[in-house]
């Protein structure tokens, strides 16, 4: 494992963390979209089939059930905990998000590494992944301003991806030029609907005021 892809594990765990800390502290799910917990429970469950047949590592394996089981969590939470749901922005969390779910899937049966279960649903989740922030992204635009703790949340997911693109140049120059196409194009395009929620994230801590997406 390089550093690149090591920080960006870390950074996708440490979003995560900042997002159950942002539950469990405040009891309180308002800015977070259910509708994209739900699709990276959906992402993590198809990727990770392998769990029952592949064993890689122990810190594989370790990081499987975290997202796993984390996801899961929020999810529980914010359809579940009593306080909890009472705080979810249903109105603002419109995006239709069994769309995303149909075109990933049409997707992965139309371009996959082999035409198996497991590598059609790694495909799956490959391309779910890379458009699964779309709802949160929507949900914080129509909401105007964006708390401290989500906005962290959205940042370092973002950066994780980043990591994972520098982990891949790594590998392609290291590795007898690596490449995997699909997971490749799919961060590419993820990385891209980042674009214009960093551009103002940056800008609110480089003027030392609040995060606000324009409507």
């Amino acid at each position: 494992m390089n550093i690149f892809r090591f920080f960006g594990d870390m950074t996708h765990l440490f979003s995560v963390i900042v997002l159950l800390l942002k539950i469990y502290a405040t009891k309180s799910c308002s800015g977070v979209s259910l509708k994209t917990q739900e699709l990276y429970a959906l992402v993590f469950v198809m990727r990770y089939l392998d769990l029952f047949t592949d064993f890689i590592s122990l810190y594989n394996t370790i990081m499987k059930l975290v997202f796993i089981s984390t996801t899961v969590a929020i999810v529980w939470c914010m359809r579940k905990h009593p306080l909890v749901r009472r705080t979810y922005d249903k109105d603002l969390d419109t995006f239709r998000h069994y769309i995303l779910v149909t075109v990933s899937f049409v997707l992965a049966l139309l371009f996959h590494d082999r035409f198996t279960i497991k590598e059609v649903f790694w495909a799956f989740s490959i391309y779910l992944e890379a458009v699964a922030i779309l709802p949160q992204l929507v949900l914080l635009q129509r909401s105007g301003n964006v708390d401290n703790l989500t906005g962290q949340y959205v940042f370092f997911l973002g950066a994780y991806r980043g990591f994972y693109i520098l982990n891949w140049i790594y590998r392609y120059f290291t590795e007898s030029h690596y490449f995997r196409w699909i997971p490749w194009m799919a961060g590419l395009v993820q990385t891209a609907l980042y674009a214009d929620f960093f551009y103002y994230y940056f800008l609110s801590w480089k003027n030392n005021a609040k995060l606000q997406l324009p409507a």
